[in-house]
C-alpha cells in the first residue's frame, strides 16, 4: 500500500491589497469559520482582528520606509464547517527569496501561502498492528475542497503570476516565484523601500 499516496497539500501563494482580502475573507462568514493563532492558547480572531493582522502584515512591505516594529506575522489555522463535515486550511506568510550581487539577498518579498491537505487520515490495522493510510480527501471532504477550490478561484482572479527582475551577479534576471498578485499589489510594492533597497524591477 502506498502511504505516500495523497500526501502533501494544495496551496495557493499571493500577495493582494487588504481590502481585496476583505472581500475574500467574506466568503468565510457563512461556513462558520473560526481563525486561531498557531500559538500555544489558539487565540481565536475575529475577522476584524484577521483583516487588521493581515493589513499590518501588507503595509510592513509596502511602505516606502522600512518599519523599525520588526517582520509582522500573519498565521492562522482556519476551521470550516459546512453542512456535516469540518475540516479546516492553514494560511502563514511566507518570504520570496531574491538573487542580490550574486548571493540571496537578506529581505524576502512577501507572500501569504493557503494551503489544504489532499490526504484524508484513515486507520487501520492488521497482523503487525496499526497505522494508517491517507485517502484523497475530495471523497472525504468534498464541501471543504470545493470551499477551497471557490476561495483560491476567487484569488485567481483578482491576480496574475508575479514577475520581477532582481540584480543577479553580472545582470539582472528574471524572477519566476509561483506566487501571484494582484494590480494594486504591484503598484504599492514597485514604490515599496524592499524595491528601492534591491533596484528591483516589477513587470506588467
Amino acid at each position: 500500500m502506498d502511504k505516500l499516496k495523497n500526501s502533501g497539500f494544495y496551496k495557493l501563494k499571493f500577495f493582494i491589497r487588504p481590502e481585496e482580502f476583505k472581500s475574500v475573507l467574506k466568503l468565510f462568514e457563512h461556513k462558520q469559520a473560526q481563525f486561531h493563532l498557531t500559538n500555544y492558547d489558539r487565540t481565536e480572531h475575529d475577522q476584524n482582528q484577521v483583516y487588521e493582522a493581515y493589513q499590518t502584515f501588507y503595509q510592513y512591505f509596502a511602505a516606502e520606509e522600512k518599519s523599525n516594529a520588526g517582520h509582522p506575522f500573519f498565521v492562522y489555522s482556519i476551521s470550516v464547517a459546512s453542512d456535516h463535515e469540518s475540516s479546516g486550511f492553514f494560511a502563514r506568510n511566507e518570504g520570496v527569496h531574491f538573487p542580490y550581487c550574486g548571493q540571496w539577498a537578506e529581505d524576502e518579498l512577501p507572500c501569504i501561502l493557503l494551503s489544504f491537505p489532499k490526504g484524508f487520515q484513515i486507520e487501520m490495522e492488521d497482523e503487525k498492528g496499526k497505522y494508517y493510510i491517507y485517502e484523497d480527501i475530495r471523497n472525504h471532504k468534498p464541501l471543504t475542497y470545493s470551499f477551497f477550490d471557490e476561495i483560491t478561484g476567487t484569488i485567481k482572479k483578482m491576480t496574475k503570476p508575479l514577475r520581477f527582475s532582481a540584480h543577479d551577479a553580472d545582470a539582472m534576471k528574471e524572477q519566476k516565484p509561483s506566487v501571484r498578485i494582484s494590480h494594486d499589489a504591484i503598484h504599492d510594492l514597485s514604490k515599496s523601500w524592499i524595491f528601492s533597497k534591491y533596484g528591483l524591477v516589477i513587470h506588467g
